[in-house]
């Protein structure tokens, strides 16, 4: 792990330089990424055989009924509950993000209307083979379902053509039909292009690796994805002299798991508890099963700061844009407000990231990679295409019209102004 300090006078070049080596290696994925996608569009369920084959030893691009059945019957009762109870919390919460049309009339009778349209179809990417995340199926489904989306398709790469019985039990909890046990770049394109055996859908959303990420950027304009980049994980702690090393070191770790080229961030103005932090790492580290995954993380992207002041440290936590964000601190509420970039904000020495992960309600799939200053996780708004209505009346168009002329003669654009003149005199 880097240790950086704001006592440094390049503090601000060295942090950039370690958020852009990071950027870079997820972005290097991207030339392979283009053969693969082109290649799938071009040949279909051809190539994505080739692909899953190769990469998650499968030739099955999509399990029968039967199989997902004895799948299911085989998960344990109390993963269940545990899936059942999070999806009526994300459910609950997700429910009240539901939007109202508006309708509008002016004084002269012109009437404007914005409507709220659920997309088609979406496929939501759950990231599988040798890890399994039933809690991103959720995390995806539920805010389509909200929407009222009426076709939702779920690609989960399995292994050896296998799939995990609770991503399955997910799936079938949000009534999902169409199960695709494909991965990876191809299944992207699979989605986008469509191939025999797969129908093609509007948009596709969920959390994948450096790969996947690349996958949705290059069939973006053929297929709508989300308003941000939600690639490998990310996490930023704010920490004192009150924080709990132990649990700050295993929260750090609980982020690191995931990829390795997760980004695991602590911040503080205590030198001694960041020793302790580090020291609380390497000790955990040895206690879970991928510890592999999560030191390479640590070690490669990791970074441990000190910073003198809250007004730098709240500098510092907007330039990075984390992911997710824990204010694991005494005096949170002091930050808050001037906290502009995040995907989500964990406040107190409770609130664990890893609880998101689940069942607080809120949603998972956040801005990753610095998109935070400028995007949203998902919510049911992904889900909506929003169309303006415009009603006019006569004595609308002709209060306004000549207005409207005037701007459309000085922009030059003639034609325009003729199509409201031939309005105006008409009787």
């Amino acid at each position: 792990m880097k240790i950086i300090s704001s006592d440094n006078k390049n503090f601000y070049k060295t942090l950039d330089k370690l958020l852009l080596q990071r950027k870079k290696k997820i972005n290097s994925n991207s030339i392979s990424v283009t053969k693969i996608v082109k290649d799938v569009r071009r040949n279909g369920d051809k190539a994505l055989l080739k692909y899953e084959k190769k990469f998650n030893q499968n030739n099955l691009i999509q399990p029968r009924a039967k199989q997902i059945s004895k799948q299911i019957r085989s998960l344990n009762k109390n993963v269940k509950r545990a899936i059942d109870l999070a999806y009526n919390r994300i459910y609950k919460f997700h429910s009240l993000q539901r939007y109202k049309n508006i309708s509008y009339v002016d004084k002269f009778k012109n009437k404007l209307e914005y409507k709220y349209i659920p997309i088609d179809s979406v496929a939501i990417y759950v990231p599988g083979s040798t890890v399994s995340y039933p809690s991103s199926v959720l995390m995806n489904a539920i805010p389509a379902i909200v929407a009222g989306v009426k076709r939702i398709v779920m690609i989960n790469p399995g292994l050896k053509g296998k799939q995990n019985p609770a991503v399955l039990y997910a799936a079938r909890k949000c009534k999902i039909k169409e199960i695709y046990s494909i991965g990876g770049p191809s299944a992207i394109a699979a989605a986008a292009y469509g191939t025999n055996k797969i129908k093609k859908v509007n948009k596709i959303v969920g959390p994948g690796n450096a790969y996947v990420a690349a996958a949705k950027k290059e069939v973006f304009g053929d297929v709508g994805i989300e308003g941000m980049t939600a690639g490998p994980s990310e996490v930023t702690i704010v920490c004192d002299k009150f924080s709990n090393p132990e649990w700050v070191a295993s929260d750090l770790i609980a982020q690191a798991e995931h990829d390795k080229l997760a980004q695991c961030i602590l911040v503080s103005k205590d030198k001694k508890l960041i020793k302790k932090v580090k020291i609380e790492i390497f000790k955990q580290l040895k206690e879970i099963t991928r510890k592999f995954i999560a030191k390479k993380s640590l070690i490669d992207n990791g970074i441990l700061m000190y910073i003198s002041s809250d007004k730098k440290i709240i500098n510092v936590i907007n330039k990075i844009a984390p992911e997710h964000l824990e204010l694991n601190v005494k005096n949170y509420k002091s930050f808050i407000s001037k906290i502009k970039n995040s995907g989500s904000i964990c406040l107190g020495k409770y609130a664990a990231m890893a609880m998101t992960d689940y069942n607080t309600g809120s949603n998972h799939v956040l801005p990753t990679n610095g998109s935070a200053k400028f995007s949203s996780g998902i919510s049911v708004n992904e889900f909506y295409k929003r169309i303006s209505y415009i009603n006019l009346s006569k004595k609308g168009i002709e209060s306004l019209g000549s207005s409207v002329i005037t701007l459309a003669n000085y922009e030059g654009l003639v034609g325009h102004a003729q199509s409201i003149i031939k309005r105006i005199r008409r009787n």
